[in-house]
């Protein structure tokens, strides 16, 4: 009999779940939509480990909750991979590459007080970035729009997000919208009383962007790491949000920062791949070391292993209630339609003249033909970005 670890199906589903998120921490440029597309693509179409409808389940169970979505992405596959080994060893491996390179550029900038130049192979590769994401919300939209219903929430939606309508709140309403809709077919008697909750606003149970101090606080760390323990445990929204978290407490109030070294560590969690709350690490390298940044990565990211742990054995149960499997259904459409919104705003960022343009119809077309693997196309678009640029 064989007693090697190694080969029990566990280990390797556990060496597999390493294998791919060490790979995608390492690739996934571009911010939560684009890790969020590569992940389909790799856990859906390549090895098939979720269908897509479990996979749209999963998206919308993360954008109800606070916290890094991508990251959470990844901490849900590898629990229903590997159970609760597998929830651990798919965040960390997801979350390692990113806040080492991270850990490196901090190290860098605290000796030279700069950072490096990686304008050449951005230019590259932001437009890759928005042609993976395209195809995966092609991809997502085809499983999610099951009726004409959800095809009208989803445009709504849209319009709600373009228009700069909170993220929560666009996404309660479709939840709602679509659940009484449901009602009103199978219950009137409750669709009503469903109704009138669409006026919740559950921006208006979070807490203020960061708590006032009266005067500057020294710097300790302890005192760092349950501030980003608190901002990973409360935060929603994009990077801009946690720019605000960062802003308050570090620069205003305890002067641990000074503007331009927050704008610094938001460039480099925004430029690097992997999870943009690895800002955290450069934040605390500078303030406290290597020492520092290790406490700091783990304080905003620890709340999101314990959301997903909690919440994630609550999906399948939700999807088996008509009533809540409509609600996610509706958060579902809202959830792609806020990537929907968040790719054409980086698309006008990105796609910037004919070479860029280029870069993104070939993607498109390489990714559509040959399903290529989306981490092989980002190199290529950092390679070529370079070799424009240098020109």
């Amino acid at each position: 009999m064989n007693r090697d670890p190694a080969a029990t199906p566990h280990s390797r589903a556990l060496r597999d779940l390493a294998v791919l998120f060490l790979k995608l921490g390492t690739t996934a440029f571009g911010g939560p939509a684009a890790h969020v597309a590569m992940m389909e693509d790799e856990v859906v179409q390549r090895r098939q480990w979720l269908s897509r409808a479990r996979f749209l389940d999963l998206l919308g169970a993360t954008n109800v909750i606070p916290g890094p979505n991508s990251t959470e992405m990844a901490i849900h596959v590898g629990y229903l991979r590997a159970g609760w080994s597998g929830l651990v060893v798919a965040g960390i491996c997801f979350i390692l590459p990113a806040a080492l390179l991270v850990g490196g550029i901090a190290a860098a900038y605290v000796r030279f007080g700069t950072l490096p130049q990686v304008a050449g192979a951005l230019y590259g590769v932001k437009p890759v970035v928005i042609a993976i994401v395209a195809q995966a919300l092609w991809r997502l939209a085809g499983t999610a729009i099951k009726s004409t219903e959800l095809a009208l929430v989803g445009a709504i939606a849209i319009v709600l997000a373009a228009l700069g309508i909170n993220e929560l709140l666009v996404l309660a309403a479709a939840g709602l919208a679509v659940a009484a809709g449901h009602l009103v077919r199978s219950r009137p008697s409750k669709a009503a009383t469903l109704l009138s909750l669409t006026t919740w606003n559950p921006a208006g149970l979070l807490p203020n962007a960061a708590v006032t101090a009266a005067a500057a606080t020294p710097f300790g760390l302890w005192p760092l790491f349950w501030f980003f323990a608190k901002v990973g445990a409360v935060l929603f929204g994009s990077g801009y949000v946690l720019l605000a978290f960062l802003r308050a407490d570090l620069v205003e109030h305890w002067h641990w920062l000074t503007e331009a070294q927050l704008l610094d560590a938001v460039a480099v969690g925004q430029v690097t791949p992997g999870p943009v709350f690895t800002t955290a690490t450069f934040v605390g390298y500078i303030l406290g070391g290597p020492l520092g940044g290790l406490i700091a990565t783990v304080g905003i990211f620890l709340p999101a292993f314990f959301f997903v742990a909690a919440s994630g054995p609550l999906v399948p149960r939700l999807r088996r209630s008509r009533t809540a499997g409509a609600v996610l259904d509706g958060i579902n459409v809202g959830a792609l339609a806020l990537m929907a919104v968040v790719t054409w705003q980086l698309g006008r960022a990105a796609i910037v003249d004919l070479s860029t343009a280029a870069v993104a119809v070939v993607s498109m077309a390489l990714l559509a033909r040959f399903r290529l693997n989306s981490a092989w196309l980002v190199l290529a678009g950092a390679a070529t970005g370079m070799l424009v640029t240098a020109r």
